[in-house]
């Protein structure tokens, strides 16, 4: 039963949008997949990352961030992707369909490739990774599975970036399956510290031009570490070796792209396409269409492709460069074995050749060799890496650097300085500014603990003060401002005042003695003050109205939302007078004294008589503690 019939991935809608319709080719990290977006109606390619692999978190972001920096890449030798995602345990990209095949197939096919057809090819390859390398994106994985061919014979670069994702996904993805499968093509970096830059991607296009011109890659052995090995250890011998009829300009390209050292190296594929174009124009080779496949024994595969980005073609001069002219007149020029005849011309030819030749070995061993390191102060990094390239030197940089005159991204200084002698080829070590360095204080460190704010500032490097001040939203103990106020730029060293609340702030006990019960409450209110009543018999002072207060008006300011007690009068304490009108003077006494009375009593002729006369009288209402007079007979 053929194998597609099985796959569950057929009819598989992925993020309710990409339909999955035919099995198109399998590989050991993803399956593609020819889909259908539903939403635009038109035919994509879906890769399907393996199992293992989309249950790795780290692949997941990583595999994400690459696709998407992928389809900010727009070129017509890039496969273009479209979108990205995981869906019902699957991490997929959707890409451009591209109807034909690989450069692997047509090598398969060809064996071999015409030096003309080698440079239609390796061109629109070097194209693509330009628009790549012009915007920081390193491909990691350039080999001629990944080179597409459509059946028009447009070229398209696929997998950007997913080389990557699949090492930041694994780490045994440096030694293992990854390192297996394109070892071949590998740079030496790659293989000893898996470091990759541009100079990365010209050596396994190198690599891929070799065994487009000589049929097959120059290392192979039983093992991947053996290869590996001999691309750490070896050089990369000339194509020539192996296919004579080489033109010896092309071999020294491919030998120069595929040197060991990533500085003997063109600095990026740019400068690499614009060799392969002197090279062409120096040995003659005429344009030829891209070749196809002759046969096809069964339907075109079809594969997806990876990022976009904005390409220029690289300007370049048809002359070739002294150095070059100097090379190329110094090679062997084969001479005909029938062309022996000795004559004076012949002679006199001989003699200027060699004239020239040593003139020109003169010219570069003198001055021919060297230039001069030109102004790049204030260009930026672009710019720069060209009129450097333009100038005949190569450039690196050093970590960004802070500065108050230059604007981020422009060039500070070069070492060696501008106007410098130096050989060609000589490295020069660009500062590039980060612009003014500046310092901002987040608003989102107002009202929190101030010795959790010190603990974020302590790494800031500004000169950090404390003052106070009284604050009715912002709890005591708690940052209230800054001085200047949060967001503000400050440079290095530069004064930043931490404003820490004291709380809200204390106010005045109004005085409210004599007022009424209600004013005097009131008015403690407002003032922020809770006020607390008690009330008290009071002789002097009418009902209603404050007696007293505490704290008193004369005491010294209390915070917000203290307790202020006020009594209040309930008016005189006056009390039922008993009758003690015929008891005995003492019965009498007893009783009134129990009320809270005062006697003042007088016995006529008698020491304990009867009462017959009280004042006031009995059932009259009198102040507690006043005083009734008692008169007593005998």
């Amino acid at each position: 039963m053929d194998a597609t019939l099985t796959d569950a991935m057929l009819g598989v809608v992925l993020d309710g949008r990409y339909r999955v319709d035919d099995r198109l080719a399998d590989g050991g990290m993803s399956t593609v997949y020819a889909g259908t977006d539903l939403r635009l109606e038109r035919t994509v390619a879906v890769k399907v990352m393996s199992a293992s692999l989309a249950g790795n978190p780290a692949f997941v972001d990583s595999f994400s961030r690459e696709a998407r920096a992928a389809a900010r890449l727009s070129h017509i030798n890039v496969v273009s992707v479209f979108d990205q995602g995981t869906d019902k345990g699957h991490a997929f990209l959707v890409m451009e369909l591209v109807h034909g095949h690989t450069l692997r197939d047509l090598l398969v096919e060809r064996g071999r490739l015409t030096p003309a057809e080698a440079v239609a090819v390796l061109e629109p390859v070097l194209a693509g990774l330009t628009a790549a390398h012009r915007t920081g994106l390193v491909h990691r994985d350039i080999k001629p599975e990944n080179v597409l061919i459509s059946d028009d014979g447009v070229v398209k670069v696929a997998d950007f970036g997913l080389a990557r994702a699949v090492a930041a996904g694994s780490a045994a993805s440096r030694s293992g399956d990854v390192l297996i499968g394109t070892v071949a093509y590998l740079s030496p970096e790659q293989i000893q510290t898996g470091a990759a830059s541009p100079r990365s991607d010209v050596y396994a296009a190198g690599i891929v031009l070799y065994e487009m011109l000589t049929g097959r890659p120059p290392y192979s052995g039983e093992t991947a570490i053996s290869i590996a090995y001999r691309h750490v250890h070896s050089d990369v011998p000339s194509p020539s070796e192996i296919v004579p009829t080489i033109p010896p300009r092309l071999s020294e390209l491919t030998v120069e792209a595929t040197r060991r050292e990533p500085s003997g190296r063109p600095l990026d594929a740019g400068v690499f396409l614009a060799e392969l174009w002197d090279a062409r124009t120096d040995v003659g080779l005429e344009r030829v269409p891209v070749p196809t496949r002759r046969v096809r024994t069964a339907p075109p595969s079809r594969a997806g492709a990876t990022r976009n980005t904005l390409w220029q073609t690289p300007h370049h001069s048809g002359t070739a460069t002294p150095a070059a002219r100097m090379k190329r007149a110094t090679q062997p020029v084969p001479v005909p074995r029938g062309r022996r005849r000795r004559s004076g011309l012949i002679a006199l030819g001989v003699v200027l050749t060699l004239g020239l030749v040593a003139g020109s070995a003169g010219w570069w061993f003198g001055s021919g060799r060297y230039t001069e390191v030109p102004a790049l102060a204030a260009l930026t990094e672009d710019a720069a890496v060209t009129a450097a390239q333009d100038a005949g030197v190569d450039v690196t940089f050093t970590d960004t650097v802070f500065s108050e005159t230059v604007p981020a991204g422009q060039v500070i200084s070069t070492d060696p300085a501008d106007g410098s002698r130096v050989v060609r080829g000589t490295e020069v070590v660009l500062t590039v500014s980060k612009g003014p360095e500046r310092f901002t204080v987040g608003q989102d460190l107002l009202g929190r603990p101030v010795q959790a704010v010190l603990d974020v500032l302590a790494g800031t490097p500004v000169d950090v003060t404390q003052t106070e001040a009284y604050d009715e939203s912002v709890p005591a103990g708690s940052v209230a401002g800054f001085e200047p106020p949060a967001g503000t730029e400050l440079r290095r060293g530069d004064p930043l005042t931490i404003v820490v609340s004291r709380g809200p702030a204390p106010v005045e006990v109004p005085d409210v003695v004599r007022l009424e019960r209600v004013q005097a409450a009131d008015a403690l209110r407002g003032g922020g003050l809770n006020p607390n009543v008690v009330e008290e018999f009071s002789n002097v002072v009418d009902k209603g109205l404050v007696i007293s207060q505490d704290p008193t008006p004369d005491a010294d300011p209390v915070a917000r939302g203290t307790t202020v007690t006020i009594v209040v009068s309930k008016g005189p304490d006056l009390v039922l007078v008993p009758d003690v009108d015929t008891l005995s003077l003492s019965e009498a006494t007893a009783i009134l004294e129990a009320e809270g009375f005062v006697v003042d009593s007088t016995c006529f002729l008698c020491s304990d008589g009867t009462v017959t006369l009280q004042d006031p009288n009995g059932g009259d209402l009198a102040l507690r503690g006043s005083t009734v007079s008692l008169l007593a007979t005998f």
